[in-house]
């Protein structure tokens, strides 16, 4: 009788046991099932996530290339704008100058133009006296002018020169009584070849100087003989400064102290082409006007 109730609690826990482990394998089972749906989803957004990334990256490569694009265009239109606008700068600048400047300047007056008696340079000023032969007399010049002389006179010096000016700006009252002063100390004839007539002298421009030595003082065809004279030939240009009437032109007599003052840029081009300024077309000189106060 004992033995049976044992085999029978041994049969039932076997059973509970074996249906307690078919539950746990059913369970896992299910769980499985569950997982591979979960990876399988996990797998199908992974996917659908690397392909929105690929377009995401397609586009920024587009977008990196358009914006390169648009940026190099932007460049290159905000260069030529750039260009544009140097140029119209440049431009209004010279019309600024050119419409500043005093045509008078640059024109042939030795028998060629004509300065009527109230012409008068837009402004003249002093020369200090260090630079004049004459410490008593007092000689003016364009105010633009007196910059390139004195820096041309300051040179001259450091190489132990001593050029000195010792006739400046003449108006055209001074002119009538320069050329009827030289009418009769040297004759008409005489004095025409050497002594402008009024309105016709570079002086009355302010832009012109006679120039002398002291051991000249005066105006002197032995200037051409000094060492200042040989500088000025070979320098002068390099200030702005041209010698207005070299020997055998067709104007006046050769004068070797009378010095114009033409700009650099001009005075440079006929230094190095060898020209003489009344030889060249009125229309080329007149390209020089617009920078003729350049330093």
């Amino acid at each position: 009788m004992d033995q049976k109730p044992k085999s029978i609690i041994y049969t039932i826990i076997t059973v509970l046991v074996f249906i307690v482990l078919i539950s746990y394998i059913v369970y896992l089972e299910y769980n499985k099932d569950i997982l591979i749906k979960k990876t399988d989803e996990l797998e199908t957004q992974n996917q659908t996530y690397l392909k929105e990334f690929y377009k995401l990256k397609d586009i920024a490569a587009s977008s990196t290339l358009a914006f390169n694009d648009l940026y190099t265009t932007l460049s290159k239109v905000m260069q030529e704008e750039g260009l544009k606008n140097k140029t119209l700068e440049e431009k209004l600048i010279s019309l600024d100058k050119l419409t500043r400047s005093d045509p008078k300047l640059l024109q042939k007056y030795s028998k060629i133009y004509f300065l009527n008696e109230n012409y008068t340079p837009r402004e003249i000023g002093n020369i200090s006296s260090d630079y004049i032969f004459n410490k008593k007399v007092e000689y003016k010049l364009h105010v633009d002018v007196i910059y390139f002389l004195l820096s041309m006179i300051d040179d001259a010096r450091k190489e132990g020169l001593n050029p000195l000016i010792i006739s400046a700006y003449r108006s055209f009252d001074s002119q009538v009584n320069l050329k009827a002063k030289n009418k009769v100390t040297y004759g008409s004839n005489t004095a025409n070849r050497f002594v402008a007539e009024q309105g016709y002298s570079e002086h009355q421009l302010g832009t012109t100087v006679d120039l002398t030595i002291p051991s000249i003082g005066s105006v002197s065809m032995t200037f051409d003989k000094t060492k200042e004279y040989e500088w000025l030939q070979n320098n002068a240009h390099k200030y702005g400064f041209i010698l207005s009437y070299p020997k055998s032109n067709a104007y006046y007599a050769y004068e070797p102290w009378h010095w114009r003052f033409v700009g650099i840029d001009l005075a440079t081009q006929l230094h190095q082409d060898n020209i003489y300024f009344y030889n060249l077309d009125q229309r080329k000189i007149d390209d020089y006007l617009v920078n003729i106060f350049d330093k």
